[in-house]
Parts: structure tokens; C-alpha cells; sequence
């Protein structure tokens, strides 16, 4: 068996229990107090292994999910219960909610330790501020209503929270994020190495914060309800007072955590692709057409081994029997479908594989961002067409992991690379066309956005309930009506637990099914 190495543990792992009420009331302080644990801890001690551990859960996620729904891989095999299918079972859901809300405890926590007067600091704050915005924005998007305001409130006697709606929630997070970009401009110091993400580094967090709002901003900017007040901070933020608001500008401010170890009791950070996965797993997936087809048919650097440095493909891609080939995803059961191309594994000697990148530790990049900016001039909310922030963040993407091929977005070698791959922006364009295949500028920018959003979260997934971009292929064996799943159910145990919140959120939101909208998705 694959030796593991241990996972950064939090200090109040049990404020699940506490706050969701997974556990019962009755001498609950005395049954549930850690006998080896600290009764009192810095916000300093706090922060890597929440970060971490909410890293750790989105990885496991965004390959055994995202990647499935989203056509980077298939999970070859006639077996119900499989995700490329678009048949989730509700026990999908446990995962991610529990690892979430567990570290959410710790992030609160954060801010309520550095508000106090012998431990002042506006810095952890400000960070504590962003990052319970980032996992709650995972939580509301990956489930809808969920519990915000009352979660994570056990001590406080509250033990069923009551699922908050999606509008309230983003409109709190708005000013989570606001104040935390007020509190890093005063540029307080942490200890740097209690910041896996950016060092210490104070600016960085600002320009982080300001780049999740802008995520934010854009996903809730088609819901006619707060439409014009979307928009308008986007324009602030983006063009109008950019001084005030920083954004990530290079792939310097990327959101990462940078893998120091492998599969080592001993390393500090370790890649969950090493530890939760065997190499075998790894290898497993078949890499889908969609995915490979596209990256082939532009002679893309991130898979050809030519254009790559030292001749390594960075995306560590190994032949299938017919080669540098991809396999459909959503064939029917029962089709003879041969495994083609894959990610190499650790244990296959490859001179270079995903498995054990130490940058595969991404929470928000600078190529999301340029899309992000790209979409907003194309329908005109900010100065420009779009094609600059476009071609910039093609160049960012491919830069991220190999930072020796592009050096901006101007640079001659990307403009002869979108030439070449036939990509490039073309004003001409409608802003939209939802007509299967049918080119339009919300096409041309998706695509891209779904390459530089490899490997982060839901992202790819969340995305595409938004546009419906990137036209993805769709296989005549897909389950549930063909529909690609608008959200995950919420975790079985909170219909037992706290069943009149659950009632009065599926009351107010919809049934508790995968079909059913979020807020943000509805018309």
C-alpha cells in the first residue's frame, strides 16, 4: 500500500460537530474536549492548515467530479453511479460540504483572534475576510442556499443553522470583500510562514480579494436584480479606481499553494495527487477528446512536447494505443470505448507528470482574471473590445506552467500562436450564440477560460451553468435527460439533523435535486 503522508490537521476539527449539529448536545463538553490539543491558539497557527485543507478537498474534487463533468477525463467503465454520465449520487455531496464547513470554523476564527486587543492585527483580518468569502462562494455555488450567517456557531448555542439565501449571501460576501480590501491597505505584517499562498506578502492578499470580488461580481451580473450594481463595481474595480482596488496582473499574484512535498510523513505541503491517490488511480482516467482534441488541433505548448522546455510536456500527457488521442465522453454503456491517452503517473518514471507538480495547488489565477476583463469589454462595461485581455490571458495560462514561452500578451510568439491555432478574437463576432457550435466572442473567451481554469476547483464547472460555454460534446449514453447537473444535492445527514432548515430551504430554492437552479442561474 502507498505509504501517506499526513495531512496538515486543524486545531478545532470538531467545530463541524458543533456548528452543524452532527453530534449529540448531551455532556458535550465533556466527551468532545481534545486531550492532546491547545485550549488557545494565534490566528498565525490558524491559517496553513485551514488553507491547506480546504486545497486538499477541492483537488480531490476537481478530479474525481469537475474533471469528469467537465470532459478532461472519463472514467472509462459501464458501472452506474458514474459522474461523466451526469449520474450523481447524493453521497457525492458529504465530501466537500463537511471539509468546508470544518475549516470555516478555523477562518472565522482567524479574524476573531486578530480582533482582539492583545493580538490586533488588521492583516489576518483582512485575509480571514477572504478567505471565508472564497469557501463560502464554493459552498453557495456548489449547493445554493446553505447555512451562512448561522453557521459555524455551536459554541453560540446554535446548533441548526438556517440555510441563508444565495442573493444575501453574495451580497455579504460583497462586503466581506470590501472590508478586507480596507484592512490590507494598512499593510500590517503577519509571520510569513504562516502564509502557504504568499509569504507575508500583505499586498498580494489585496490583489487576491479583489480579483475573487470580481469573480463574484461577474457570476450574480446576469440576475437583473442587482445587474446594474454588478456592473458598476466591476467598472470601478476594473477602470475607474483601480488604484483602490488591486487586481491579480501576472502570474506573480496567482492564488497557490506550491507543493514542497511528495508522499512524505515529513513534508510540509504535499500535493493530495500524491497522497490520496495511488499512482495507479492517477493514471486511470482516460483523457477525452473534447479536452486533447482541442489542444492538439492548436499545436498548444502545454501538450506538445516540442515547444516545451526541455522537451516535457507539461500537462504530462502519455500515448494511448493510437497515440496523442482523447476517447468520448458520455458513450453508452456497453460500447467497446479503448483507453487512450492519460496523465502519466509518479511510479511510471515520466519525465514529468501532474502527480507530483508542486503548482497544482491553485486557488484563483491571473488568466481568470484576464477573461474575467475580457467578457466585460466585450459587453461593454469596461474600455476596450476585449481582444487585449483576451490575447493576455491566453498568454497567462500558457505562462503559468511554462513561464519561458510568452512575455506578455503582445509578444509576437503568442500573436503567431493564436494565428496559427486559429483563435484569435474577431470583433465581427456576436457577443453570444447559444446555437450549438456557433462561434460568438462568449465562445472564443470561454474555451480559453476553460484551459486556464485546469486543475482549480469547480471553476470550469461553475462557469459553464453561467454561459453554457464551452460548447461540450454530449454522448447519447448521458443519464439525467442528457442535462448537465445544476448543482449537488445538499449532505443526507441534514435532513435528520437539522430538518426544518432543510425544509425551508428546499421550500424556498426548489427540490433538493440536481436539476434544480441556484439563484444565480434563474432566469
Amino acid at each position: 500500500m502507498m505509504k501517506r503522508a499526513i495531512r496538515i490537521k486543524s486545531y478545532t476539527l470538531l467545530a463541524l460537530f458543533i456548528s452543524l449539529s452532527f453530534s449529540c448536545k448531551k455532556n458535550f463538553n465533556e466527551v468532545n474536549t481534545d486531550p492532546i490539543g491547545k485550549s488557545k491558539v494565534q490566528a498565525s497557527q490558524l491559517l496553513a492548515p485551514a488553507l491547506v485543507n480546504v486545497l486538499y478537498a477541492n483537488m480531490v474534487r476537481n478530479r474525481g467530479l469537475n474533471n469528469e463533468l467537465m470532459q478532461v477525463t472519463v472514467d472509462i467503465s459501464d458501472a452506474e453511479g458514474k459522474v461523466f454520465r451526469y449520474d450523481l449520487r447524493r453521497n457525492l455531496a458529504d465530501y466537500t460540504w463537511n471539509n468546508w464547513y470544518v475549516e470555516l470554523t478555523n477562518l472565522r476564527d482567524i479574524y476573531t483572534i486578530a480582533n482582539q486587543p492583545e493580538s490586533l492585527n488588521s492583516s489576518y483580518k483582512g485575509i480571514s475576510l477572504i478567505t471565508q468569502a472564497w469557501v463560502f462562494q464554493l459552498l453557495t455555488d456548489v449547493y445554493g442556499d446553505v447555512p451562512y450567517k448561522d453557521a459555524n456557531k455551536g459554541k453560540e448555542g446554535v446548533y441548526e443553522p438556517t440555510f441563508d439565501k444565495q442573493k444575501d449571501i453574495y451580497l455579504d460576501l460583497f462586503a466581506k470583500l470590501e472590508e478586507a480590501n480596507k484592512l490590507l491597505t494598512e499593510g500590517k505584517a503577519i509571520t510569513a510562514n504562516s502564509d502557504p499562498v504568499f509569504q507575508g506578502d500583505i499586498n498580494k492578499w489585496r490583489r487576491f480579494g479583489n480579483s475573487l470580488y470580481l469573480r463574484l461580481l461577474l457570476r450574480i451580473s446576469g440576475k437583473a436584480e442587482v445587474s446594474t450594481q454588478a456592473v458598476s463595481k466591476i467598472k470601478e474595480i476594473a477602470e475607474t479606481n483601480k488604484a483602490n482596488y488591486p487586481i491579480m496582473e501576472n502570474n506573480s499574484h496567482t492564488a497557490k499553494i506550491l507543493w514542497n512535498g511528495t508522499n512524505s510523513s515529513t513534508a510540509l505541503y504535499s500535493s493530495p495527487f500524491m497522497i490520496s491517490v495511488r499512482a495507479v488511480d492517477f493514471r486511470t482516467p482516460a483523457i477525452t477528446d473534447f479536452f486533447l482534441g482541442n489542444l492538439g488541433a492548436w499545436v498548444d505548448p502545454r501538450i506538445n512536447p516540442q515547444l516545451g522546455k526541455n522537451n516535457i510536456s507539461r500537462f504530462g500527457i502519455a500515448p494511448g494505443p493510437a497515440g496523442y488521442v482523447g476517447v468520448p465522453s458520455g458513450y453508452d454503456a456497453g460500447t467497446s470505448v479503448v483507453k487512450q491517452s492519460y496523465f502519466y503517473s509518479d511510479a511510471q518514471n515520466a519525465a514529468y507528470t501532474l502527480q507530483t507538480d508542486p503548482y497544482t495547488g491553485i486557488i484563483m489565477n491571473c488568466a481568470e482574471v484576464d477573461f474575467i476583463l475580457a467578457e466585460a469589454a466585450a459587453k461593454g462595461w469596461i474600455s476596450g473590445t476585449g481582444e487585449s485581455y483576451y490575447n493576455k490571458g491566453i498568454a497567462d495560462a500558457v505562462n503559468y506552467w511554462m513561464p519561458e514561452r510568452f512575455t506578455s500578451g503582445t509578444d509576437p510568439a503568442v500573436i503567431s500562436y493564436i494565428n496559427a491555432a486559429d483563435i484569435a478574437w474577431n470583433n465581427a463576432l456576436p457577443l453570444d450564440n447559444l446555437t450549438r457550435n456557433a462561434p460568438s466572442k462568449m465562445q472564443l473567451i470561454h474555451i480559453q477560460k476553460y484551459y486556464a481554469m485546469f486543475l482549480v476547483d469547480f471553476q470550469q464547472w461553475i462557469e459553464y451553468r453561467r454561459t453554457q460555454h464551452p460548447f461540450l460534446p454530449q454522448g447519447t449514453g448521458l443519464a439525467n435527460g442528457g442535462k448537465m447537473p445544476a448543482r449537488l444535492n445538499y449532505p443526507i445527514v441534514t435532513q435528520s439533523t437539522n430538518p426544518t432548515s432543510y425544509r425551508n430551504a428546499v421550500a424556498s430554492q426548489g427540490a433538493d435535486d440536481i436539476n434544480t437552479l441556484v439563484w444565480w442561474q434563474k432566469p
